[in-house]
């Protein structure tokens, strides 16, 4: 089935959506991105786009920090989205990718003084991470400090970031890496955020290890308060804490709830999905796909009936 992308203002084939060799965000990175689930629920014959709202929202204010002029609110950015997603007629999971971009096509480094624009695709991509549960390394590469480059935004320049750590990992035998902040405390995986369950708490990075505050995380925050009554504290985490804690586990729009089974070597808790992370697991997916109805909220359907 084809697929289509919202691009230089109107809805055409994935194929002609096409850029000029010398667009600024090519050469530069000068582009922020957001990635979007779509949710194929079979017994309803619908689509649900995942937190929709939120996801543009931070994507704005992701273009404050490059500069860019969005030529869209948040509210037409929803629609746009919800009518290409239409108009691609997927019956199964799929990934929205949003871009904003720095459409000049001009050489120099620099923000002022270039055109903007905004494109959206949306493709099937079932399963980010394609096991059941991930063995994970420290990496060698550290989270960039906001001053170096803000990881509060989706900005695509950082991202090579992400591929050293990824490409590191899998080369000496893993599946995903975890980034230490500058100062040396736990961030996040290569793509994802990262929990552990210690004492019958959630425990995750704070704001301040460099973390990108993802909406994934933050269902997982609002899910085990409500539904499991479990706490969440979000503080500095030691690297140590990594191998004795009694779950792990990855957050991630891609990702959705991976659990950690080992990280350098050392079997995290029984080695399988713990307890908590089992519970938060199920929830979240009933949740992405409209099946519980205290959070229909977060889930924009798609396909007219």
């Amino acid at each position: 089935m084809p697929s289509y992308a919202y691009f230089q203002k109107k809805i055409v084939p994935l194929a002609e959506a096409r850029i000029n060799v010398m667009t600024h965000a090519l050469h530069y990175g000068t582009a922020i991105f957001e990635g979007i689930r779509g949710n194929w629920n079979s017994r309803q014959e619908q689509i649900f786009i995942f937190r929709l709202r939120e996801h543009y929202e931070r994507l704005t204010d992701g273009c404050k920090l490059l500069k860019i002029s969005l030529p869209h609110s948040v509210d037409e950015l929803c629609r746009i989205t919800i009518d290409v997603v239409e108009k691609c007629g997927f019956k199964e999971d799929i990934y929205i990718r949003p871009l904003a971009y720095k459409s000049s096509e001009a050489l120099g480094v620099r923000l002022h003084d270039l055109e903007d624009d905004f494109t959206v695709f949306a493709i099937p991509w079932g399963r980010y991470l394609d096991m059941d549960s991930a063995r994970c390394s420290v990496s060698s590469w550290r989270r960039p400090d906001d001053n170096v480059i803000p990881p509060q935004a989706k900005m695509a320049g950082i991202y090579i970031n992400s591929a050293l750590t990824k490409t590191e990992a899998m080369q000496n035998g893993y599946d995903e890496g975890i980034m230490l902040s500058p100062d040396g405390h736990v961030s996040e995986g290569r793509g994802e955020n990262i929990f552990l369950v210690e004492d019958g708490r959630l425990i995750t990075p704070a704001i301040y290890n460099n973390i990108l505050m993802g909406i994934t995380r933050d269902t997982v925050i609002t899910l085990a308060k409500n539904e499991l009554d479990l706490e969440t504290v979000e503080r500095s985490i030691v690297r140590s804490e990594l191998y004795t804690a009694d779950e792990c586990f990855l957050t991630g729009t891609a990702a959705h709830i991976t659990p950690v089974s080992e990280i350098d070597n050392r079997k995290i808790g029984d080695s399988g999905i713990g307890p908590a992370t089992a519970k938060l697991q199920k929830l979240y997916f009933d949740v992405i796909k409209g099946n519980n109805a205290r959070y229909l909220d977060w889930c924009t359907p798609v396909y007219k009936k």
